[in-house]
């Protein structure tokens, strides 16, 4: 792995600039001699079902995307009408799709780095820097920073946020014409009341992730 220079540290942090300037660490990166840094973050950890979807975005420098936050922090609706804006302003984006049997075979915090592994993979062009959602780095081999809470304090991340978030829900909506029995439409896969009481109706169906509680 590529070690970033001293100024800019592998490891994750805690937030030290101000929510005002959402391009704080991507300015570092780029004073360092970066010119294409992306953005990495995941959704869909902690669902019961469906898959674990990453998002990788490299935003192009007039672009400042000033209504993107922290995809929870931004309603279903803001979301979906950001997902085409980030598409259309981004110079790259990659996403990365890991189904439940990995999950179950390889755990859930594995199965996130690869789903961000694959993000990455994607970008066309390609990043020479990682700002990465999280304090685990991707398995790729690029310097990267991790950054706690990064999706809310990188606007790169953020835009990564709400691409992934976007993404999983809607195959999550799809899946709900398969197995409508368990309401994936409206809880993408969470362990709300109604969908435990589904599985305790009905049992889990191939979406499931088998090695969480509440599922078996």
């Amino acid at each position: 792995m590529t070690t970033p220079p001293k100024n800019l540290p592998l490891f994750a942090e805690s937030v030290r600039s101000s929510e005002s300037d959402p391009f704080h660490y991507e300015g570092l990166a780029q004073q360092a001699g970066y010119t294409l840094v992306a953005g990495v973050d995941e959704a869909g950890r902690g669902p019961l079902a469906g898959p674990v979807v990453a998002a990788a975005v490299v935003l192009s420098p007039e672009s400042t995307l000033s209504g993107i936050q922290d995809s929870k922090k931004m309603t279903a609706k803001a979301r979906e009408a950001a997902f085409p804006v980030i598409l259309e302003k981004a110079r790259a984006v990659g996403i990365g799709v890991v189904s439940p049997t990995y999950i179950d075979e390889c755990n859930i915090l594995r199965a996130a780095l690869e789903a961000m592994r694959r993000a990455v993979s994607a970008l066309d062009p390609g990043p020479d820097y990682l700002l990465v959602d999280g304090i685990h780095q991707v398995p790729f081999p690029l310097p990267q920073r991790c950054l706690k809470k990064g999706d809310r304090i990188s606007r790169t991340i953020s835009a990564a946020s709400v691409l992934a978030k976007v993404y999983r829900d809607r195959i999550m909506g799809c899946y709900d014409r398969d197995y409508p029995v368990y309401g994936f439409g409206r809880n993408k896969g969470y362990g709300t009341a109604f969908h435990l009481e589904a599985l305790k109706r009905h049992g889990p169906c191939p979406l499931h992730r088998l090695t969480f509680r509440g599922v078996s």
